[in-house]
């Protein structure tokens, strides 16, 4: 059987947390590849998140999503999944062989202010979800997986940078 190593590190959050900014900078520092999944699955899809998910539908998307996370290979790696790929529970798992899972959490508030509009960004949201109703449907999952949570309201990148290094 194959050895899994936890060099990785997989950054969890919602749409808006710094999960793709602070990952290149914390590949950069620790001197480890970054891949952020949600460009991978638009390579793979040849299209857009936006538009898998209004010519597939969500549940379609959700499964695409799981299935292309739970296949990823990799070592050395910072990967910054999207924020719904918590609902996958096979890409969870495999997640929790390869990486330590860090929880970059913000508060609503935080979350609220830096989104633009969830369509358009490619947010899996069901018909009818608010932003608040998705916060509060997504955080007890982040922590649920989290091997280390990191709060990061009001704080500078390069101190976000610092406490995931600090906590690992």
């Amino acid at each position: 059987m194959q050895r899994k190593n936890k060099n990785n590190i997989v950054l969890l959050g919602m749409p808006g947390a710094g999960k793709s900014t602070v990952g290149v900078l914390l590949a950069k520092k620790m001197g480890k590849n970054f891949l952020d999944t949600d460009l991978l699955i638009q390579e793979k899809e040849g299209r857009l998140l936006k538009e898998i998910i209004s010519e597939d539908g969500l549940e379609s998307f959700i499964r695409t999503e799981n299935r292309i996370n739970a296949s990823v290979e990799a070592e050395n790696t910072v990967i910054a999944p999207g924020g719904s790929v918590i609902y996958g529970i096979e890409a969870m798992e495999h997640y929790k062989k390869i990486a330590r899972i860090v929880y970059l959490h913000l508060s609503y508030e935080a979350i609220s202010s830096r989104l633009g509009n969830l369509t358009e960004r490619g947010v899996v949201c069901r018909a009818g979800q608010t932003l608040r109703l998705l916060y509060e449907e997504r955080c007890p999952l982040y922590e649920r997986y989290a091997d280390v949570v990191v709060q990061c309201d009001g704080l500078e990148v390069g101190e976000i940078l610092e406490l995931v290094e600090e906590k690992l």
